[in-house]
């Protein structure tokens, strides 16, 4: 009682100084949080007065204010386009593919890794799934287009080897997208891990202990203690990719994309930048990428909706 009490009166005297002398006392504290603001307000922030041109026929030359308002004339054109459609569908397909195909993994391997009793064994796996991400994608399309080339590709060579044909994966329509997940989740599973680690490095060891005295296996630790301890990062991280659902990955895409697999291989990313910075066409383009972001919002508020009723915590 007397503890409440004393934070009550603490919190009450708090409230009563003058804001400006608390950011005195704290100034330090203000000082190191500065750089990250200005870097939200300069590159996030400022560059958000762009997405009006989404409703004016935007012209370089005429600006911001004096160029013609159309309202939502461009937004109308992506949903009477055809070819927007097609675009909208194979951004989806890639989208679904990476939350179910690459998603869980990073998630698996984390809990594989720490069933791990070998240190060092263990340090040398992780270190050595972490190595593809900090290789550009430029290189990892060119170690695909090596090993999956129809001329002298070790991939089309060994098929050949073992008395198959040999497979056109870089021209095919139909491997276009395993292509683009499978680099994906060699790139980035590893990677991917860390924060699992983190999340893992705080369930108390002494839950673990208590299920041991219960007769828990190793199974039944991982089913009731370590899935359970992590389960609200998961969650977390699950609504924080729905807001990147849409986002399939610029560079991979547009560095793997040739004229036989465009009609399954162009997204929103390669649409917009070819409409926008190929084809000069920056109004229409703005409005693709506003309509982008627009239903990433709208996932992430959903997921957040449905994980409070869930009885997670979310986001917010």
């Amino acid at each position: 009682m007397n503890i409440s009490l004393t934070k009550g009166l603490s919190q009450a005297r708090t409230l009563r100084t003058p804001w400006i002398k608390r950011v005195i006392k704290n100034r330090w504290l203000y000082f190191m949080l500065f750089p990250g603001v200005l870097y939200f307000i300069l590159f996030k922030y400022l560059p958000m007065w762009g997405v009006l041109i989404a409703f004016q026929d935007y012209s370089p030359f005429s600006g911001f204010w004096d160029s013609s308002w159309v309202g939502m004339k461009h937004f109308q054109t992506i949903f009477d386009n055809e070819s927007t459609i097609q675009i909208f569908k194979n951004t989806i397909i890639l989208a679904v593919y990476n939350l179910f195909f690459f998603f869980p993994l990073p998630i698996m391997i984390a809990l594989l890794l720490n069933e791990m009793r070998k240190e060092l064994f263990k340090r040398f796996i992780q270190t050595l799934i972490y190595i593809p991400h900090f290789i550009s994608w430029v290189v990892v399309v060119g170690i695909a287009y090596i090993l999956f080339t129809t001329e002298d590709g070790i991939v089309n060579n060994m098929l050949v080897y073992f008395g198959g044909d040999k497979i056109n994966f870089l021209l095919s329509k139909e491997w276009f997208r395993s292509m683009i997940i499978s680099e994906v989740i060699w790139k980035e599973t590893g990677w991917g891990t860390i924060l699992f680690f983190a999340a893992l490095a705080g369930v108390d060891p002494q839950q673990y202990e208590a299920a041991r005295i219960d007769g828990a296996n190793r199974w039944h630790q991982l089913l009731h203690v370590t899935l359970p301890a992590i389960k609200s990062t998961i969650v977390i991280l699950l609504i924080l990719r729905l807001g990147n659902f849409l986002d399939s990955g610029f560079e991979q895409i547009f560095l793997m994309l040739n004229p036989m697999n465009t009609e399954v291989g162009e997204v929103f990313d390669t649409y917009v930048y070819r409409k926008g910075i190929e084809g000069g066409d920056f109004s229409y383009a703005t409005a693709v990428n506003l309509f982008k972001s627009i239903v990433g919002i709208i996932l992430v508020l959903l997921a957040n909706f449905l994980a409070k009723k869930a009885g997670e915590e979310g986001i917010y």
